[in-house]
């Protein structure tokens, strides 16, 4: 892999092309996994004779999993490479899925997500920190957002391909569907994406690690960029898991596949993050991250209206939000991180274990507030989650930024 000497891989080369195709694939696989089961969830729970909160744990469980791997595979990551993490993560995920697609009973399948969760871990703890580190800083935010956007086709795809596999066939066949698609993915991404070529090992003593934990917990913009991840996807969680059960009740009456397919608007999500990180990359994630929050909680509230139009505008617009202050609040971890305490992986770890456990957290709640008080019940946790997210942010782009010298793009 051809990398400037002085900041890695340049915009426009044939080898930054390889690289953001690969970790784009990478992101269609992981996220494509992860909410395999959310289309699902009302046939789970009549198939299992669970509650929407219980059924709402086979998307709960995964993501409290890869959260918590972060722990590990960021450090990791930071001690022992990125690439290999990368490879192993997407091959035993889409084998674990294919071990979902067989379970016996709902206690299985829930265990064998969790552990897809955990084995998923791997990618989304280096992604970042491996472009920040390979690719010259007047590409690092658009790659980033690039990648962020096959997280969102990712979640897309997943979901438009279980939806009518399982109206077609039954949920084992969604399943395993989607595990086949990760798994070619996978042999992609083993193709094409290039190896290192300019990490540099940090110290892997545990008080090493420690201590490179506590002064990322100082940094009061990483603190906040953490709960800003948490909040969001919390909010993002809910909407979408009430959203299923809205869509199949008597209000709309719409079947599996049809109701799935509202997911097609992750790919509004795909071109808003390519779109923010190259904003960012020209003015700085300071002013860009509010404007994105505050579309998501727009649409949001949007969705409290009855036609079906509305609802799925309101959804779209949510998903844009979404979707650009993610890729935003990533990549400003990242760059935060390395131009300051240092740690990327560890710092991009800590960022998505906030976000994973606000998704696990935020969506078994939002099945208990579908159960208690429908719509919007649903509107109210995911409103308030979004709607503090937006101070979080609109404080943060009041913070100092960090003074790097030479500085060609916007400080972080």
């Amino acid at each position: 892999m051809a990398a400037d000497t002085e900041g890695g891989l340049r915009p426009g080369t044939p080898e930054l092309r390889r690289v953001s195709v690969a970790l784009f694939l990478a992101g269609v696989a992981t996220f494509a996994a992860v909410w395999a089961t959310q289309p699902l969830l009302p046939t789970l729970s009549a198939e299992f004779g669970v509650t929407p909160a219980q059924a709402a744990l086979s998307v709960s469980g995964p993501t409290l999993a890869l959260g918590l791997g972060l722990l590990v595979a960021g450090p990791l990551s930071d001690t022992r490479g990125r690439t290999w993490l990368v490879h192993g993560s997407l091959g035993l995920s889409g084998l674990l899925g294919l071990a979902c697609a067989a379970a016996w009973s709902w206690e299985s399948l829930l265990a064998l997500r969790t552990l897809q969760g955990l084995a998923l871990a791997g990618l989304p703890a280096v992604a970042t920190a491996y472009l920040r580190e390979e690719v010259h800083r007047d590409a690092a935010a658009g790659v980033i957002g690039l990648y962020v956007g096959g997280t969102a086709l990712g979640g897309m795809s997943g979901r438009l391909l279980a939806a009518p596999l399982a109206e077609w066939a039954g949920w084992r066949a969604a399943i395993a569907g989607v595990a086949v698609l990760v798994l070619l993915c996978a042999l992609l991404v083993r193709w094409s994406l290039p190896p290192s070529q300019r990490f540099r090992p940090a110290p892997g003593r545990p008080r090493a690690v420690a201590a490179q934990l506590a002064r990322q917990l100082r940094d009061p913009v990483l603190v906040g960029l953490f709960a800003c991840g948490g909040l969001l996807m919390g909010a993002f969680v809910a909407v979408f898991n009430g959203l299923a059960f809205r869509l199949e009740s008597p209000e709309f009456g719409l079947s599996t596949g049809v109701a799935g397919l509202v997911f097609a608007t992750y790919a509004l999500g795909s071109v808003a993050s390519a779109l923010a990180g190259r904003v960012s990359s020209r003015v700085g994630p300071r002013p860009v991250a509010p404007v994105a929050v505050a579309v998501a909680v727009g649409g949001i509230l949007l969705t409290l209206a009855a036609p079906l139009g509305l609802v799925v505008t309101g959804t779209a617009v949510m998903v844009v939000g979404f979707f650009a202050a993610h890729g935003v609040a990533s990549g400003w971890v990242t760059a935060r991180a390395s131009l300051g305490v240092g740690g990327a992986g560890q710092a991009a770890s800590l960022y998505l274990l906030a976000y994973y456990a606000g998704a696990s957290g935020a969506g078994a709640a939002a099945g208990a507030a579908w159960a208690r008080s429908g719509w919007p019940g649903v509107v109210v946790l995911a409103s308030t989650l979004m709607g503090t997210a937006l101070v979080v942010t609109v404080v943060l782009a009041r913070t100092r930024r960090l003074r790097v010298t030479p500085a060609p793009v916007p400080e972080p």
